[in-house]
């Protein structure tokens, strides 16, 4: 960094880094970066633009500065802004202004003191635009509503997402084949297809799962707990699609239909077992 002076001040101005007190800008003294063209009169900026650069100290020099040439080079730093000074510390994001670093920081933070309490839970919240849209859980609010439905949603978001229902838009595509979905979440599971991952490991056994409702379901082994129960009779069941295939043995409903014959069957398992004995055939 570089404190340029009007000539006209001679020594009188003093080297600022040079001083035991804190650094001061006045109208005829400004800090030049010495890594880039940023030019500044306050310190503040200098300091903060220097920590976007990884400086650790302060280094100043005296060189002289006329007041057109520091206007010269004010303007052109203007020009090269572009390459942005305020640095996030924790990601690669970098801003223009101190103002959206600041707003930015508040996404990094995520156990910071959460003033903003629902009356109704426990739960509490760091913002109050937080709160506001987890009260609508409770209240049934739902302001966002879909003008080709008669859906309606508690979050500007859900509607963006359920307007892409009616649009057919799936924005977020795989890179290694043709599947493409509506949400993120969505393409992120698709993409454990195909490299395998399994990231949610079972604490009681040895397996592992792609997507965490089924580390839900499999943890239902363990524990015994079967949730979903049947209206009509005593049986009760782990995962909510076993109860509606089991409905239908109440109802009579066979909707997996042969294609080769009349036959119709509740289980889509049925079906497979029957059509291997066409197939046994030809």
């Amino acid at each position: 960094m570089e404190p340029v002076q009007s000539p006209s001040l001679g020594d009188e101005a003093g080297l600022l880094g040079e001083t035991s007190s804190p650094l001061k800008a006045t109208g005829n003294v400004w800090f030049r970066c010495s890594s880039c063209a940023y030019t500044t009169g306050d310190h503040r900026g200098i300091v903060s633009h220097l920590v976007a650069h990884g400086d650790e100290e302060v280094k100043c020099h005296n060189p002289p500065m006329s007041p057109g040439s520091r206007s010269k080079v004010h303007s052109s730093s203007q020009m090269d802004r572009g390459d942005m000074f305020f640095k996030c510390k924790l990601c690669p994001q970098a801003f223009a202004h101190r103002d959206s670093l600041t707003q930015h920081n508040q996404t990094h933070i995520r156990t910071r003191e959460k003033l903003f309490k629902c009356n109704l839970c426990p739960k509490a919240f760091s913002r109050k635009t937080h709160l506001r849209c987890h009260s609508r859980t409770h209240s049934g609010e739902k302001p966002y509503k879909c003008t080709l439905c008669s859906q309606a949603f508690a979050q500007k978001g859900t509607l963006t997402l359920h307007n892409r229902v009616h649009t057919g838009e799936k924005p977020y595509m795989c890179k290694l084949c043709p599947q493409a979905f509506i949400h993120s979440s969505n393409l992120i599971r698709h993409n454990r297809t195909h490299c395998g991952e399994k990231p949610y490991k079972c604490t009681l056994c040895s397996q592992a799962f792609a997507q965490k409702g089924s580390l839900i379901l499999h943890n239902r082994v363990h524990t015994g707990e079967k949730p979903y129960m049947c209206k009509l009779c005593p049986q009760a069941f782990t995962d909510n699609s076993n109860l509606i295939h089991h409905s239908r043995t109440h109802i009579g409903e066979k909707p997996y239909k042969c294609k080769l014959c009349p036959q119709a069957f509740s289980h889509h398992s049925n079906l497979t077992r029957h059509n291997r004995a066409h197939s046994e055939k030809l």
